[in-house]
């Protein structure tokens, strides 16, 4: 059997947005992931990349006809519903996203001994977990 022959230490997600600059001020300014570029994508649209740690976050430019996708939280649908941000201000991080008035779906919590999370939505309501380990 073949398996990947992993290159990498973490993986690239691409996430469709309806709207470019409020996703880079959420993503790029309120989060502070590093901006490292724009390009056009084939058959049009805009793909702005973002380094979050290790992993390249790709803001692609939705087309007029996307679809928005399901709602119902992360067990609301099928498919891909939220990614997980290790950080070490996970208070802090969720406070500063609440205040800049995005929403707060899951309030910080310990989820286990020596592990909290929180998750909050971006602007296209997509999940974003914070999870601190300690």
């Amino acid at each position: 059997m073949t398996t990947a022959q992993i290159t990498k230490d973490s993986i690239d997600l691409g996430i469709v947005v309806s709207d470019t600059q409020k996703s880079l001020a959420f993503y790029r300014d309120l989060l502070g992931f590093e901006f490292k570029g724009e390009m056009q994508m084939p058959g049009g649209g805009t793909m702005n990349r973002l380094l979050c740690g290790t992993t390249l976050i790709k803001l692609v430019s939705a087309p007029a006809t996307a679809v928005t996708a399901a709602g119902g939280g992360i067990t609301g649908a099928c498919g891909y519903r939220y990614f997980t941000i290790t950080v070490s201000n996970l208070v802090e991080i969720t406070e500063a996203v609440a205040a800049a008035g995005y929403k707060v779906t899951v309030s910080p919590r310990e989820l286990r001994p020596g592990i909290s999370i929180s998750i909050v939505e971006d602007p296209d309501a997509n999940l974003v977990e914070f999870l601190q380990l300690g």
